[in-house]
């Protein structure tokens, strides 16, 4: 019977690994969203002189959206692998002391940087919406002030569960 308790046990502690081509997938995903970066970027150098400046803005708030979910994407990347499936061995002394954070990367850690750049993400919609409000419906803008705040709402609360949960040390 112990040696099937400890087939099962090593199964289940092996199993993480099911989760490295879903981070595999979020890789190729940041590679597309890198492309999409560059072809916007692209779209707003050969535009630049016939764009006013609100249009100018809103190219560029979309260069700021990419870039934000693409930080998203390497948040969950690294901090999920590093987390859930297996230490990064890095081997280069550089990268050992800018990446030296990755060591205190946390579950709690990682909720709290994941809702943040939610946040900003929404942030950066919502002030889409302000700069081109005619284009949408009083009711898709309140939609997006609700999302926003539930978001900003979420945020409190996990930090305040952290905080009593004593899991969240700085």
């Amino acid at each position: 019977m112990r040696k099937l308790e400890t087939i099962i046990e090593k199964l289940i502690f092996n199993s993480r690994w099911i989760q490295a081509p879903v981070y595999i997938g979020l890789i190729l995903a940041t590679i597309l969203f890198t492309i999409k970066f560059i072809i916007e970027l692209i779209h707003l150098f050969s535009n630049f002189v016939s764009l006013n400046e609100s249009d100018f803005m809103l190219l560029v708030i979309g260069l700021i959206d990419v870039s934000m979910v693409v930080n998203l994407l390497i948040i969950i990347i690294i901090g999920g692998y590093w987390s859930f499936i297996s230490k990064l061995d890095i081997n280069n002394e550089k990268d050992i002391v800018k990446f030296s954070y990755l060591g205190r990367i946390t579950p709690s850690t990682l909720k709290i940087k994941l809702i943040i750049s939610l946040i900003s993400i929404s942030g950066v919609h919502l002030l889409e919406t302000f700069l081109k409000p005619d284009n949408l419906p009083l009711q898709s803008v309140i939609l997006k002030i609700s999302i926003h705040l539930t978001f900003v709402f979420s945020a409190l609360i996990l930090a305040y569960a952290d905080k009593l949960l004593g899991e969240h040390k700085q």
